[in-house]
């Protein structure tokens, strides 16, 4: 009998053109996130959930009554009620380093996007108010190369855009949990003061939740730019968004944020200091391609009675919690 999952994804052509080759031992059933009505259909028939952002309750996780794995579809667990699956049996794995390069690379368009204010100069040269030239861009656009741009958690994305923006002759300072001996780490307070630009790439965890308050903020140099593609909540929004509105804080670039879906409520929407992006920094046909790799590999592995891989809860797995390479306050 073929092992089902259940997909919480709208999948395209190429997604299902991938899964549709393991048809023989894999019945892999989708459902679109905000389509509740089937995904409450089908989560009591299956063994194996592929999530992505869609919370997974406590209430999801008993009312999955033949599940076996919540695979995520990505490395962030904290949208899993991780501690229930545990009591109930239920192994929870993830996919660390899967989409870091798609998320690096979203990091740093982010970066030059505010650096370079490419909204308000999109906007203004489509309304032919580009000429004459602002000379306000001679006296704040900067490049990334004459930049110190400071990293906040020092994993798997986090090197990669050291690595990018170091290319393009930035100085690259970053922090985690304590002196890694890597040159260039700083205690977090000393990596907020010095940094032109400063990019979140940390878990979301009792420990970083608001790790950026308006103390934190107020270390920020007024032209700094900050970048966050990792979660929402490690920031104070609120004291953001004084912070931008006042010129406290030059500009935000901002994948993620505090409520998802956005409201049309939020103040953050109406800045034009503020270049938003709605979670899809990681979103590329090459992290999809990488994911289902993982994903199926990791369904095999459970159909065969072999240990899972990248296992965060010690149930069923070779894998072990996340170590929480990122800074406190």
């Amino acid at each position: 009998m073929a092992l089902r999952v259940l997909a919480h994804l709208e999948p395209g052509a190429k997604v299902r053109e991938i899964v549709a080759a393991e048809a023989h031992w894999l019945d892999v059933r989708f459902c679109a996130e905000d389509d509740d009505a089937t995904f409450y259909r089908e989560l009591p028939h299956a063994e194996v959930l592929w999530h992505v952002l869609r919370p997974v309750s406590a209430t999801d996780l008993a009312a999955g009554q033949r599940l076996r794995l919540v695979q995520k579809l990505g490395s962030g667990v904290n949208t899993i009620a991780v501690a229930d699956a545990t009591d109930r049996g239920i192994a929870v794995a993830n996919m660390p380093g899967a989409n870091a390069a798609s998320v690096a690379e979203g990091a740093v368009l982010l970066m030059l996007a505010a650096l370079r204010r490419l909204p308000a100069l999109d906007r203004a040269t489509r309304a032919g108010r580009g000429w004459p030239t602002d000379p306000s861009l001679g006296e704040t656009v900067r490049d990334i190369g004459g930049c110190t741009v400071g990293l906040v958690g020092y994993g798997n994305v986090a090197k990669q855009v050291a690595a990018i923006v170091a290319a393009m002759g930035a100085t690259v300072l970053h922090t985690s949990t304590g002196d890694d001996r890597h040159p260039g780490w700083r205690p977090l307070p000393t990596l907020l003061a010095a940094s032109d630009i400063v990019s979140l790439h940390v878990p979301l965890t009792d420990a970083t939740h608001h790790l950026l308050d308006r103390e934190a903020l107020a270390l920020l140099r007024p032209e700094a730019v900050l970048v966050n593609t990792a979660r929402g909540p490690i920031i104070d929004e609120g004291a953001l968004i004084e912070a931008l509105r006042s010129g406290r804080l030059a500009a935000a670039g901002l994948d993620v944020f505090a409520t998802e879906p956005v409201g049309a409520d939020n103040p953050l929407l109406a800045l034009e200091n503020v270049v938003l992006t709605p979670h899809v920094t990681w979103y590329t046909a090459d992290t999809m391609r990488r994911y289902l790799a993982t994903a199926i590999d990791n369904c095999r592995r459970l159909a065969d009675g072999r240990a899972l891989a990248h296992v965060v809860n010690g149930v069923g797995g070779s894998g072990s919690p996340p170590t929480g390479d990122y800074p406190t306050k």
